[in-house]
């Protein structure tokens, strides 16, 4: 009886279309700001995607809602990662224009 009732859980999970979409639009934004294959969370994200839409096609929803929720995390790590990044070279160029413009300063006085 038990087992019966978690059979028909399971088979009556709902299509997870919106996760899918959520999960497009986390790696796309990823791509946006600059996410690329450097960081590995990015190909994780679209290889989970992949796996979530394979496993949607052949009606295991339950498994393509985990993989595609697991997609969109990775893709909004990739982000994060990739806004670091670029913070981190803002952060160093702007220490090296403050540096020169000590320099300067010295050289002036």
């Amino acid at each position: 009886m038990l087992s019966a009732l978690l059979l028909a859980g399971c088979a009556s999970d709902p299509v997870p279309s919106e996760q899918l979409r959520l999960s497009e639009q986390a790696v796309a934004q990823a791509r946006a700001v600059g996410a690329d294959e450097a960081l590995a969370e990015l190909p994780l994200a679209e290889a989970k995607l992949v796996e979530a839409r394979a496993a949607m096609a052949r009606g295991d929803n339950r498994a393509a809602r985990l993989l595609a929720e697991q997609a969109e995390l990775d893709a909004r790590l990739a982000e994060a990662r990739a806004l670091n990044r670029r913070s981190e070279e803002q952060l160093a160029e702007l220490t090296a224009r403050i540096g020169r413009l000590r320099q300067q300063l010295g050289a002036l006085q």
